[in-house]
């Protein structure tokens, strides 16, 4: 056996190698994309069939007679190990329900975490939503024994986006009562951009100083305007708020009023204001989507608490669109915020705020900020009709 991990081994350094130069080559000449574009998959088959060679002999390494343990078997599993997280190729290991088991250092960095940070997180939700159920459709046809799968999908994870291509492959073990899913992530192949927004450079404005100065704008600026507007109309004060911060905070802003304290549910949407390249019409869409309907903003004018979801996990809880299609995936949603607009009898409405998948998600900092601004326009709405 040891014999075979060194063979092992030798080739996965060359590997390491060839892979490293085919990265140099698409970054000194990315005209020549697609034919780098080829030799990276082949290199990727070739690293799977590896990957599958080392599971063969981890997995007969760990079954077998109980007897006792020797010190050769304990070297080769730590150096099976080794090999699995020092592969240049970023891979996964998935378990039945999809959620991550194992995943080597070239794997996590693509994710955008430590090792230990995404272990036990569903891979799904690393995955933007508008990619996430094709994702799942495929890994459940893996999961049944219909072959490996090959498709295009994108990463969005704290701030940023990524094409990838995806390939899964089904592994069993004996010593697992459940298949698991390999799955290993190269450049996308067709080399065109998806759908969606496009993906950015990490931001500038991460370092701590500038996000403080921009909060501190921002709240300025709001309360400027609405000290401004001592005698506006309930809608042109509303449309000009939600528009300062879509202009500086958010992609997509939504306010909506409750007339009626008692029924949460009798909720208005006054409010939407989103992107300049968002496609004709989508506006009208979201405005269009009753408040009542969906998880949010109705908990948050129920129970008068904010919601955070500096990840996505359920892209439902804003409502479908008119074709049925979940609101948030339609919009391309990675981040989302909703504050209750507070006024001196209660809770007047909600204020919701949707950043994409490309930019950086939400933050608690973010959430007391948006919290002081829709008490700042709860205060400034005018009563409620008798």
């Amino acid at each position: 056996m040891s014999d075979n991990l060194a063979d092992l081994q030798r080739e996965i350094n060359s590997l390491s190698e060839r892979v490293a130069a085919l990265r140099n080559t698409h970054a000194t000449y990315p005209g020549d994309a697609g034919g780098t574009a080829e030799a990276a998959l082949a290199e990727l088959e070739y690293a799977e069939r590896l990957l599958g060679d080392a599971g063969g002999e981890l997995a007969r390494a760990l079954s077998g007679p109980a007897e006792p343990r020797r010190s050769g078997d304990d070297n080769d599993r730590v150096l099976l190990r080794a090999m699995f997280n020092e592969l240049s190729v970023p891979v996964v290991l998935l378990d039945h329900d999809g959620y991550i088991r194992r995943i080597n250092n070239a794997g996590a960095e693509q994710l955008g975490g430590a090792p230990g940070y995404v272990t036990g997180k569903p891979f799904a939700h690393f995955v933007d939503l508008r990619k996430r159920a094709a994702m799942q459709s495929w890994l459940a046809a893996v999961l049944r024994g219909n072959g490996p799968a090959s498709l295009e999908s994108r990463l969005a994870q704290r701030g940023w986006a990524e094409d990838v291509h995806l390939t899964l492959t089904r592994l069993e073990l004996p010593t697992e009562a459940q298949p698991l899913v390999l799955v290993a992530m190269s450049p996308p192949m067709n080399g065109a951009d998806e759908d969606g927004p496009s993906p950015l450079e990490p931001e500038v404005e991460d370092q701590v100083v500038v996000l403080a100065a921009r909060r501190l704008d921002v709240l300025t600026r709001m309360t400027r305007l609405l000290l401004r507007g001592t005698t506006p109309t309930r809608a042109l004060a509303l449309t000009d708020a939600a528009d300062l911060l879509a202009d500086s905070y958010a992609d997509w802003v939504i306010i909506d009023v409750c007339d009626l304290p008692e029924d949460p549910n009798a909720a208005r949407r006054a409010a939407v204001i989103g992107p300049a390249d968002a496609p004709e019409g989508q506006r009208d869409e979201v405005a269009a989507l009753p408040p009542g309907d969906s998880d949010i903003p109705r908990e948050v004018l129920g129970r008068g608490q904010s919601l955070l979801f500096p990840l996505i996990e359920d892209e439902t809880v804003l409502g479908n669109m008119g074709a049925g299609a979940p609101a948030l995936g339609v919009l391309g949603a990675g981040s989302l915020l909703s504050v209750p607009l507070r006024g001196s009898r209660g809770v007047r409405g909600a204020l919701t705020l949707i950043r994409r998948s490309n930019r950086s998600s939400f933050r608690l900092a973010d959430l007391g900020l948006i919290e002081e601004i829709g008490e700042h326009i709860g205060l400034a709405l005018p009563p409620r009709p008798l």
